[in-house]
């Protein structure tokens, strides 16, 4: 048996075969096509396979992603597509393979790691806690949206344009003009788009990708007007219930889907580790001196302890789950744990961070 280890240029095409076995055995397209920009050869070496006897048993992907926010850049490291050929299950290869992709992860300086999944007692055991903020707003009513807008759907959209409408996020992965390409085409995806009298584009909506989030408007962009225009109209023309998501800190846009009768679930953003602690201390404390004017913030490990609070008012804690959560939420600090009336105002300031990745940069 060999690996961890990237698989060759020579076996990207086996590796596929096996991926499409393994999880898309009903779909008409390949799994790199919902995931151009993760499971691709240009992407290979933060590809991770265990293999024997010519046969790939376990796989991994990693897609490092520059996430923009309020506080800073943090590099993430999502992972995906983790599967086990059925007949070497319980072996231990998924762990194997998760513990190079952390290791990985750490020497590419990454921030933190996050991925998707329900497994939540496998992977918290290496570590990930469910933190983070998720909005489900349920559209299961038409309701009516602002005129003014010529609303289409279809794929062939200018990328610049999009990109335009995509950077006025004040949360959101670094992208490229080749990213947008790629992800235009991928496939059982719907684009709407909304543009004004002008014939500018304004406003998008993206629902569904490949054999995942059918009924989900997963990505979107533009401000509330060309939003609102843009869910009626996928709300009436589709005839069917439809999921928007969204991350905590869009107030207006929530508000605005809650006055038309959405249904709002809040959920978690993913499962996630902090893998290089020191820099996100460090953004974080930076963050609360010039921006809150909190100069006595506090947050930092010393051995196995993590120590938080403000002034000489610390508090201790070993377990690294309540950090994760003490920065990405979803509660406030204060929800966590009682520092006492003015730490805790100053806590709940600073965080939690607004974290979010877009549909598109899922793996």
């Amino acid at each position: 048996m060999e690996g961890p280890r990237a698989p060759t240029n020579q076996e990207y095409n086996e590796l596929l075969n096996f991926l499409n076995g393994s999880l898309r055995t009903q779909s008409g397209w390949s799994i790199s096509d919902e995931y151009p920009t993760a499971l691709t050869p240009a992407n290979i070496h933060n590809l991770r396979i265990i293999k024997e006897q010519d046969q790939i048993l376990s796989h991994a992907a990693i897609r490092p992603v520059i996430i923009k926010t309020r506080i800073g850049l943090f590099k993430v490291g999502c992972i995906g597509s983790v599967i086990t050929r059925e007949t070497h299950r319980n072996l231990g290869l998924s762990q194997q393979v998760m513990n190079e992709c952390l290791k990985t992860i750490k020497d590419q300086g990454c921030d933190i790691a996050i991925l998707w999944s329900d497994l939540y007692d496998f992977y918290s055991r290496l570590g990930f806690q469910l933190a983070g903020t998720e909005v489900s707003l349920l559209l299961d009513k038409e309701f009516p949206g602002p005129k003014g807008f010529r609303i289409t759907e279809g794929n062939r959209i200018d990328p610049q344009a999009l990109h335009r409408v995509y950077s006025q996020h004040t949360v959101s992965s670094v992208r490229t003009l080749q990213d947008f390409e790629k992800y235009l085409k991928i496939p059982n995806s719907r684009v709407y788009t909304a543009w004004n009298a002008q014939n500018q584009l304004v406003g998008y909506a993206i629902e569904g990708k490949g054999a995942d989030l059918q009924g989900y408007i997963h990505e979107w962009g533009g401000h509330i007007e060309s939003l609102t225009a843009l869910f009626s109209y996928i709300r009436t023309h589709t005839g069917k219930p439809v999921t928007v998501i969204a991350p905590q800190h869009a107030y207006s846009l929530i508000k605005r889907m809650e006055s038309f009768g959405a249904q709002k679930v809040n959920g978690h953003l993913g499962m996630i580790k902090i893998t290089n602690p020191a820099s996100v201390f460090s953004k974080i404390g930076r963050s609360a001196r010039q921006e809150w004017g909190v100069n006595q913030f506090v947050l930092e490990q010393r051995g196995n302890d993590y120590f938080f609070g403000i002034g000489d008012q610390l508090f201790k804690t070993d377990r690294e789950a309540d950090i994760v959560r003490l920065i990405f939420g979803p509660e406030k600090p204060s929800q966590i744990h009682d520092c006492g009336p003015q730490v805790n105002a100053a806590l709940d300031k600073i965080l939690p961070v607004d974290m979010w990745i877009w549909g598109w940069d899922s793996v």
